[in-house]
C-alpha cells in the first residue's frame, strides 16, 4: 500500500478574468474543492494502487466533509482531529499560473502516527510542506524513518520555492541527506534553487543525495530523471490542448509516477526499486505521471476520479 502523509484542506480556487485590479472589483469564478498536496496525491493514485492518507483535520463540519470526500475516492483515510480545518485561497491567472494564500490550520497539528497507520505500507510519500510547522514536521520525519527501517521505499516532493526559502535551503538539503528518500520530486525552479539540476545537468549539491533519484519536471518540456550511479535521462511531455489551471498537476504527476513504480516492479518483476541500467520502468513511471497530470490542467483546481 502507498501511504501519503500531509495536508487535507479546503481549496478556494479563484479564476480571475483578466488582470487582478488592486483596490476594486475584479471579475472571477470561484470553486471550492478538497485540497492539500498530500490529499491530492492520495486521491489521484487511488484508482491505480491501494492508498492510505495520514493527516489531521479540524473538529468541524469542514473536516467531516473533506474526510468523507477523500474516502469516497477509495482512499483509506486515517486522521486525527484537532482545532480548525485549514484552507488555501488559490488565485489563477489567464495562463493558469497560481498564487496561493495558505492557512493550513489543523494540518500542522499531526502528532506521532500510530503503528497501525503505517502497517502494510510499502512506500511513504511526503510533500515538503509537511516539514514546515510543528508537530507535523517531526511527525513526518519520524514516519519516513520508520517506513525505511521496515524495508519500504519513500519519496519527498519539494513543494514550492517559497516554502523552501522559508524553511532554509541548507536545512532542507541536510534533511534530505539524512532521510535519503528513494525519490525527490521537484520542478525546474525548485531543483535549480536546491542546486540539484542546473541547465539540464547535475548541480553542485547533487552528490549530497547519493541514494536518491531526482525527478525534475519542467512544465511542457521534458522531465529529467537523474538516477544515482546511472546518469540522467529525459522523458518528453505529450502536448496538452488547453492549460487553464496548474493546481494539482505536480501532485497528479507524483501519484501517477508512484502508482506505476509500485505496481510495475523492476525489470525482472521483483523489487521495483531495482530499476534498470536504462531506467526502463522509471521511463514508464514518468510517462504515466505525465498522463495523470494532463487530466487536471483544464480543470478548476485538483480533481480526481477518472481512470489514468
Amino acid at each position: 500500500m502507498l501511504g501519503v502523509l500531509g495536508d487535507l484542506v479546503e481549496d478556494i480556487v479563484v479564476w480571475v478574468d483578466g488582470p487582478l485590479r488592486h483596490g476594486t472589483d475584479s471579475r472571477a469564478r470561484v470553486f471550492r474543492r478538497r485540497g492539500g498536496s498530500a490529499a491530492n496525491v492520495a486521491c489521484f493514485a487511488a484508482d491505480r494502487y491501494p492508498v492510505r492518507f495520514l493527516g489531521c483535520v479540524g473538529e468541524d463540519a469542514a473536516g467531516d466533509g473533506l474526510v468523507a470526500e477523500l474516502g469516497g475516492h477509495g482512499v483509506d483515510v486515517r486522521v486525527s482531529r484537532r482545532g480548525r480545518t485549514g484552507s488555501v485561497v488559490v488565485l489563477i491567472d489567464r495562463e493558469g499560473e497560481r498564487t496561493m494564500l495558505p492557512d493550513r490550520g489543523a494540518a500542522t497539528r499531526l502528532e506521532r502516527v500510530p503503528d497501525s497507520w503505517l502497517a502494510g505500507l510499502t512506500h511513504l510519500h511526503v510533500p515538503a510542506y509537511s516539514f514546515d510547522g510543528e508537530p507535523v514536521g517531526a511527525t513526518a520525519v519520524d514516519a519516513l524513518a520508520r517506513v525505511r527501517r521496515a524495508g519500504g521505499t519513500t519519496s519527498v516532493d519539494a513543494s514550492s520555492t517559497g516554502m523552501l526559502e522559508q524553511f532554509g535551503r541548507e536545512r532542507f538539503l541536510a534533511l534530505l541527506a539524512e532521510l535519503a528518500p528513494t525519490f525527490l520530486f521537484a520542478n525546474r525552479s525548485e531543483s535549480a534553487f536546491l542546486g540539484l539540476l542546473v541547465d539540464g545537468l547535475p548541480g553542485p549539491e547533487r552528490a549530497r543525495l547519493a541514494a536518491t533519484t531526482v525527478v525534475t519536471k519542467a512544465g511542457a518540456e521534458a522531465t529529467t530523471v537523474d538516477v544515482p550511479g546511472e546518469g540522467l535521462f529525459t522523458v518528453p511531455v505529450p502536448p496538452v490542448a488547453e492549460v487553464r489551471d496548474l493546481t494539482g498537476a505536480g501532485d497528479a504527476f507524483a501519484a501517477g509516477f508512484l502508482a506505476a513504480f509500485l505496481d510495475g516492479g523492476g525489470p525482472d518483476g521483483g523489487d521495483p526499486a531495482a530499476g534498470g541500467a536504462d531506467g526502463g520502468d522509471l521511463r514508464l513511471a514518468a510517462a504515466l505521471g505525465h498522463r495523470s497530470a494532463a487530466r487536471v490542467l483544464a480543470s478548476p483546481g485538483a480533481s480526481c476520479g477518472e481512470t489514468v
